[in-house]
């Protein structure tokens, strides 16, 4: 073989390699890099608020406790409930008294001041009923007018029907109120008893309880602040109730469905990993999550939300971390 064909050989040799390794590279930057489903870890979170207006007098905790079920995280002092219940236990005495007066009757004073009262109106009846009599034959005789007539027949009449009303009260002095009177007195004490239940469990509100077991996240007045009715005062985040939210764009599903086991790892907790099931997967509002496909598929793409529940313990997991799918 000559010098010169031996050179040749050399050049396409050399030829051929360059554009292998141009391809090999140009095939690994072309080459389409694994898809990452990327998420975040989120959990239950509860608001305590204040059921009544006051000012927050003590917090017994403080952002990142944990507390537990029941524990008392903070004191509402409310003067205006304090008002109210007074206010209530007045009402209530009030209602007691007249419910005894409705149930025991009228006082023997009062009997005996009624019975005089109608003695009376007897004496000045009887007298009464004398001058018509006389008032009477001299009318007849001619002797009075008759307007001096109707004049004593009238104070006569009159003298009956006062008579009559006292006989009345001392026959209501003697028997006692009705049987309605004593209802809608014992009716009153209920009323009131019920305003004094009503204050009282507002009174139990004013110290604020943690409704699960978890730690607190975020404590919004400060101690002696004023807070309002409804007003949120603290949150509690339930760390045992814990999920990975991930929001896929429909082309990326790939059958994805409620039921499904994905692999996750948590770069927070050096990359551990472990098995969530898919529990929940729903559109996200278009107006947030839609976008353009046109140029290729000729379609427009919208996001679904989708929630895994681990389906272990994974120590030190903690809202907020991220999730990354495991292919």
């Amino acid at each position: 073989m000559s010098r010169k064909n031996y050179n040749l050989i050399i050049g396409i040799s050399a030829l051929v390699t360059i554009v292998l390794l141009i391809a090999a590279v140009g095939y690994l930057v072309s080459k389409p890099k694994p898809r990452i489903l990327q998420g975040e870890t989120e959990a239950a979170e509860y608001r305590i608020s204040c059921m009544v207006p006051g000012h927050v007098t003590e917090l017994y905790c403080r952002e990142g406790q944990l507390v537990r079920k029941g524990d008392t995280v903070a004191f509402i002092d409310s003067p205006q409930v304090k008002a109210k219940l007074a206010q209530a236990k007045a009402a209530r005495s009030a209602a007691l008294a007249q419910s005894s007066k409705a149930r025991n009757g009228a006082e023997q004073e009062q009997i005996a001041g009624a019975y005089e009262l109608w003695q009376q109106a007897l004496v000045q009846e009887d007298i009464m009923k004398k001058s018509l009599d006389r008032i009477k034959t001299l009318y007849e005789q001619k002797v009075v007018a008759e307007q001096k007539y109707d004049e004593t027949k009238a104070k006569y009449d009159a003298a009956v029907a006062q008579a009559r009303a006292a006989k009345s009260q001392y026959d209501r002095a003697v028997k006692g109120a009705r049987a309605e009177d004593k209802a809608a007195a014992e009716a009153l004490v209920h009323q009131a008893e019920g305003a004094i239940q009503e204050v009282n469990s507002y009174m139990q509100e004013l110290y604020l309880t943690s409704p699960v077991d978890g730690v607190v996240t975020d404590i919004y007045p400060r101690q002696g602040e004023l807070v309002g009715q409804g007003s949120p005062v603290m949150t509690v985040t339930d760390l045992s109730d814990i999920w990975f939210t991930f929001n896929i764009r429909e082309d990326q599903l790939h059958g994805m469905k409620v039921g499904d086991r994905l692999r996750v790892k948590i770069p927070a907790l050096d990359g551990a990993e472990t098995e969530a099931e898919v529990n929940y997967m729903a559109v996200r509002e278009s107006y947030a999550t839609w976008k353009a496909t046109k140029e290729s598929d000729l379609y427009d793409a919208k996001t679904f939300e989708l929630r895994a529940v681990p389906c272990s313990t994974l120590e030190g997991l903690r809202p907020g971390m991220t999730a990354i799918v495991v292919e």
